[in-house]
């Protein structure tokens, strides 16, 4: 009788689905109860000390939204026009509030802050923003973390025998503490620009919420005046050069008009064509030096105007405000987090880790061929 062939196909079985023993599962992690129990427990111990040693920070923001200053645009625009002159501050500026972001992170922005005095909620620290860092507590994890560096500077200092000089401030060359700071610091500020509204966020993270809410007043002050100074640099550049022309224009329409004066009182009963013809050339001077003058004159006023208008303002969305609790996560997040990081891991060790250790030593042992 012949065997019929059956393929390897026909002999697995149709359903292919795995089923799980949930109550075999659960069974297990209650007989392990104990080790569950003590995972528990030693994951709040680790949470409690993490939380503990880490210290508390808080955050500051501080939004701002720059508006157009073209207030007095339609007086300044007919004066200009009578004259013949255009104010010309429509177009695009090189640094406007979009690069507000780029602003607050560089060198010489930051720079400025260093020697800013602060003082902390409780009044125990009155000092620089940069010696207040030291003042900061570092978490167990940062200081195992700088703990190399600490050392190789440390080493370092032993063989060298040049002493840094800190105490001079030189942007163009940094001490490596000078340079250290200001990494800090970089971290510590930054800020955001919303590119549809223009709107610029500045954030600033410490450890004392007085000192937050006042560097974060301070950077936020600080970028305002830096945007003005620049945007109004150039205009009051020219008006300061047309009030040197002011008062040049002022003193020769002056000279000119006390030499016809004089001239015309001295010879009133003269009538020879020579005293009238010199006559009217002084006078014709007089006022051709007054037309000038007084050309002049519309152009400073023009020019003061221009420097009004050219000044960006700024409205403060959100001023900056003593925070009165700590920003991030809290302490009893943390703690929580620990203990079920601890739990989980514990159950899966006891679940699947213990089987697949036991499995891999088995393997280990077999002798090999």
């Amino acid at each position: 009788m012949e065997e019929k062939y059956k393929s390897p196909e026909t002999l697995q079985p149709e359903d292919d689905t795995i089923e799980i023993d949930w109550m075999a599962l659960l069974r297990k992690l209650w007989n392990s109860r104990k080790r569950l129990l003590k995972a528990v427990a030693i994951g709040a111990i680790v949470g409690i000390v993490v939380a503990l040693s880490t210290p508390k920070k808080y955050t500051v923001s501080v939004t701002l939204s720059p508006e157009s200053g073209q207030v007095a645009g339609g007086g300044l625009s007919g004066l200009a026009s009578m004259v013949g002159l255009s104010t010309n501050i429509s177009g695009e500026d090189a640094l406007s509030a979009a690069l507000s972001a780029d602003i607050v992170a560089s060198t010489p922005f930051l720079l400025e802050l260093f020697d800013m005095k602060v003082h902390t909620s409780d009044g125990e620290v009155d000092t620089t923003l940069t010696a207040y860092f030291d003042e900061q507590s570092v978490s167990w994890l940062g200081y195992v973390v700088a703990l190399p560096g600490k050392a190789i500077g440390g080493i370092k200092s032993l063989f060298s025998d040049e002493e840094e000089q800190t105490d001079t401030l030189n942007p163009f060359q940094l001490s490596e503490k000078q340079y250290e700071k200001l990494q800090l610091l970089r971290n510590t500020i930054t800020a955001s620009v919303d590119k549809k509204t223009s709107k610029t966020t500045l954030s600033v993270t410490l450890q004392d919420p007085l000192v937050t809410a006042t560097v974060a007043d301070s950077v936020a002050r600080k970028l305002q005046e830096y945007i003005i100074t620049y945007r109004t640099k150039k205009a009051l550049e020219d008006c300061k050069y047309l009030e040197m022309l002011y008062h040049e224009r002022q003193a020769e329409y002056y000279a000119a008009q006390q030499k016809y004066a004089s001239y015309v009182d001295a010879n009133q009963n003269i009538v020879f064509q020579s005293n009238k013809t010199q006559q009217e050339r002084l006078r014709n001077d007089m006022e051709l030096a007054y037309q000038v003058y007084s050309q002049v004159a519309t152009q400073l006023q023009v020019a003061r105007a221009k420097v009004q208008e050219a000044k960006p303002v700024f409205a403060v969305v959100e001023p900056a405000t003593v925070p009165l609790l700590p920003s991030g996560i809290s302490r009893k997040v943390v703690v929580i987090g620990f203990i079920f990081l601890a739990f989980v891991g514990m159950a899966a060790w006891i679940l699947f880790g213990i089987d697949f250790w036991q499995k891999f030593c088995d393997e280990l042992k077999k002798p090999v061929d």
